[in-house]
């Protein structure tokens, strides 16, 4: 039987694993459950990427990316004229707005460098690429990778926790990060 040709194969994998980590976590991530998502052999995500971790590299440059392109977004949206601190609550309050299932996923990512040493490198990228999105806006590097580090610690407590977002808090917590 001849082989089909399918150029859009290596991001349907990727977008797969994107949806199975969505679904099961880390712990779910395996080339057999990427296979059966999108709809291909098995031994096509092990021709794409020998590794679970080269797979998992993949997912998270993906959303990485889309990440990053959000947070520029709101870099070139920010108003001059409101303060940070509300500027940064607001980037919040959208992150965690309605469905949280796309930041959990981006966390759950983001955290698998923990375990997954070969993603390290691209987790910290992400880190100093959003803490220099920020010195843009607060003018100081050591100020934007604080405001990184709050802004992820008050996300993953909302997401953990699961409260309600208080906006008084978070805007307090911020505008003395900011000082």
């Amino acid at each position: 039987m001849p082989r089909r040709y399918d150029p859009d194969r290596r991001q349907r994998i990727i977008d797969a694993a994107i949806r199975v980590v969505a679904g099961r976590g880390i712990a779910g991530l395996s080339h057999r459950a990427v296979a059966a998502e999108a709809d291909v052999p098995l031994g096509s995500t092990t021709y794409h990427f020998a590794s679970l971790d080269d797979l998992l590299i993949a997912a998270l440059r993906q959303v990485n990316g889309e990440w990053l392109a959000g947070i520029e977004a709101w870099v070139r949206g920010v108003d001059p004229d409101v303060p940070l601190a509300d500027e940064l609550t607001r980037l919040v309050e959208e992150s965690l707005g309605g469905d949280r299932s796309r930041v959990e996923l981006e966390y759950e990512l983001y955290l698998a460098a923990l375990r997954h040493e070969a993603v390290r490198p691209l987790a910290a990228d992400c880190l100093d690429t959003m803490a220099e999105l920020l010195r843009r806006r607060t003018g100081d590097a050591g100020t934007a990778r604080a405001l990184v580090g709050l802004i992820d610690g008050l996300m993953l407590q909302h997401l953990l926790t699961g409260r309600e977002f208080d906006r008084a808090e978070v805007r307090d917590a911020v505008a003395r990060m900011i000082g």
